[in-house]
């Protein structure tokens, strides 16, 4: 079915992850290479840049255990979703930025010429794919799959 040698699965750690893998799984079809990346938001993305409003270094240091608490925690759960696919250790991609920029430079790095990533499509019309699905296909050098995951309640 597929000629693809190298496939990148993007997964964000919900429920729905699985959907995502099971579907790799397949366009793999026991042929490819597969390497799985979670990208972990940098803290003070999520928290708003508490740094730049100038607080106490104490602060700043539980900031970097909170975010080194979440990568440790990512890759635990990479780890079990990788058991699925078998993917080995040196093919779990674990990092902390952009998730665009990031699926975009690990695709690079292991010369992936598929990206598989999840696509909850329920923000209307205008954002059918979600902004990280979108970002990383309108930015990527190989094919993308959007895998339309069913939410699980």
């Amino acid at each position: 079915m597929s000629s693809y040698s190298k496939i990148l699965v993007a997964i964000d750690l919900s429920e729905e992850s699985g959907q995502v893998i099971a579907r790799a799984g397949e366009m793999a079809e026991k042929k490819a290479e597969v390497a799985i990346i979670h990208v972990v938001k940098p803290i003070e993305h999520v928290y708003g840049g508490f740094g730049a409003v100038g607080l106490a270094g104490d602060f700043s240091a539980q900031m970097a255990t909170l975010e080194q608490q979440a990568v440790e925690h990512a890759e635990k759960r990479v780890d079990e979703l990788a058991g699925d696919l078998n993917v080995p250790a040196e093919r779990q991609h674990v990092c902390v930025g952009n998730a665009s920029s990031e699926i975009h430079r690990i695709a690079k790095e292991t010369d992936s010429d598929l990206v598989v990533i999840g696509s909850h499509g329920r923000h209307g019309l205008g954002l059918l794919l979600g902004s990280t699905a979108n970002a990383v296909l309108h930015g990527a050098t190989c094919d993308v799959l959007a895998v339309r995951v069913q939410l699980e309640d």
